[in-house]
Order: C-alpha cells, then sequence, then structure tokens
C-alpha cells in the first residue's frame, strides 16, 4: 500500500493508502490523472509527485475548481514534477467537510 492520489473528472482530489489508483475510483467516475502524495509539515504542504502507471500525469489544464478534504484546509498544495505547479495558486480550491 502506497500513499497515492487521484483527479476524479468530477475535479475531486482524492488520497488514499492503495496498492493501484484505480482503487481510489467510485463506481462510474473518470480519473485525469494521480500520483503519490506527502505532507511537508515543515511548510505545511499537501506535495504531489510523480504519475500514475493507469492515469499519467495530472491534468491540470482540465480543472477549474478543485475539491479538496477538508483536512488539508490552510495547506500548500504543489505538484512537483518537471517543474513546480502551485495548485493552490493555480486553481480556484474548495474544502469539502
Amino acid at each position: 500500500m502506497y500513499p497515492k492520489f487521484i483527479i476524479t473528472t468530477g475535479g475531486v482530489l482524492r488520497l488514499g493508502m492503495v496498492n493501484q489508483h484505480r482503487h481510489l475510483l467510485e463506481p462510474g467516475e473518470g480519473c485525469l490523472g494521480g500520483g503519490y502524495y506527502e505532507i511537508d509539515y515543515t511548510s505545511n504542504c499537501l506535495v504531489l509527485d510523480r504519475e500514475s502507471y493507469d492515469y499519467g500525469r495530472p491534468q491540470w489544464h482540465k480543472i477549474k475548481v478543485l475539491r479538496v478534504p477538508s483536512a488539508y484546509r490552510g495547506m500548500g498544495i504543489v505538484y512537483k514534477s518537471d517543474g513546480i505547479f502551485n495548485v493552490s495558486e493555480e486553481l480556484t480550491i474548495v474544502y469539502d467537510d
């Protein structure tokens, strides 16, 4: 089991400890990519990186609003790949309670 994340076609950021990214999808959902995550407590940041073997890199350009679990409220969110994409600054973040 590994700390993985996906972005659903509905713009939901879903994280969990799973073997495969597809285990994070609910019935009928599609996926716009995913990868792995870690929490950097020093900088209070949710760090997303790499890519899903099944779904590829997150397709950030297809998302305007990202729905994030409320447990991550107040944290910065970044995606690291060839550079750094500051998710918190580039997208509108809505927290689900």
